[in-house]
């Protein structure tokens, strides 16, 4: 894997919408969080425009992408919100300049499209974690969630226990090692059958979503088993699965639904990870080595920039 340059202060950071249009007051509070950094932020040319619900059109958007890419200066591309429309630009991608050009890619939900088409294409390390219009423009954006930034300034390792703060919890047993991919499972299924759909032999996948009920993380899990993606993980990593409730009368609990599909796999299983649509926003490395360890309830993760 390739892992990008880490960030030093006084470097610029480029903000761009590949998916849904951000709140522009919520981009604006948003922008001194990295001023108060050392960072610079420059904003892509279309990230104010609007065509229905995505960020302007495919091609603004792409426009955008490409020119943070190979703009020197950017040193890191941060997203301004997730929603939906990342995969729309995913086959127009120019990913021989992402190699050419590697460096720090950073957010989540509808990024996790880019997060996966990226990484298969380029072997390049990017970053699963809270986005600013989103995110740190909210007024319980919290110092935890805030300091995960700090993973790009300097290599360190992950440590999450819970200490963190949030019980975890064991649905199956062992000790797993391998490169840690993932993120949102609806996008991750919407993958299936594409170019881009994610390899998950010998890895760690981590899982999270919002708004989805138990009977619809059933059949996502059941298209990710019948597609193959779950008979050769290492481990699983299930993140926060936000606004879950159950839309029928009669309903399994999401951790039945877990239980049904990925204790029978045979490797181990933890559950309560504060990653995804939460607070605190436990932000990862995705494309690094990581090692969950049941007995000790622990996910430690290698470092993500060089």
């Amino acid at each position: 894997m390739m892992r990008p340059a880490r960030l030093q202060q006084g470097d610029t950071i480029g903000v761009i919408a590949p998916a849904g249009p951000p709140d522009p007051e919520k981009l604006k509070q948003a922008i001194p969080f990295f001023e108060n950094m050392g960072l610079y932020v420059k904003l892509g040319k279309h990230v104010d425009e609007v065509h229905g619900y995505l960020a302007g059109t495919d091609e603004t958007r792409l426009e955008d992408m490409h020119e943070m890419i190979v703009d020197t200066r950017v040193k890191a591309i941060i997203f301004a919100r997730g929603g939906y429309g990342t995969a729309r630009i995913a086959a127009d991608i120019d990913y021989t300049l992402i190699k050419n050009n590697p460096k720090i890619i950073w957010g989540y939900s509808d990024i996790t499209y880019l997060h996966t088409a990226i990484r298969q294409a380029t072997g390049l390390v990017t970053f699963h974690g809270p986005m600013l219009a989103s995110d740190i423009a909210k007024e319980d954006f919290d110092r935890l969630s805030a300091l995960m930034f700090k993973q790009l300034f300097e290599p360190m390792r992950l440590f999450y226990s819970e200490k963190v703060g949030c019980p975890l919890q064991v649905l199956a047993h062992g000790k797993a090692e391998g490169e840690l991919v993932g993120g949102n499972l609806s996008l991750l299924v919407s993958s299936i059958g594409t170019p881009y759909e994610i390899k998950t032999k010998g890895k760690i996948l981590m899982l999270e979503d919002i708004g989805e009920g138990p009977y619809r993380v059933d059949g996502m899990l059941n298209q990710l088993k019948l597609a193959g993606k779950l008979a050769d993980v290492a481990g699983i990593v299930l993140g926060d699965f936000a606004e879950a409730q159950a839309a029928l009368e009669a309903s399994l609990t999401l951790e039945q639904v877990f239980r049904d599909y990925l204790c029978p796999l045979g490797v181990p299983v933890m559950s309560g990870f504060k990653i995804g649509h939460c607070f605190p926003h436990f932000a990862v490395p995705l494309g690094v080595r990581a090692t969950l360890t049941t007995a000790d309830k622990t996910l430690i993760i290698e470092p993500g920039v060089d």
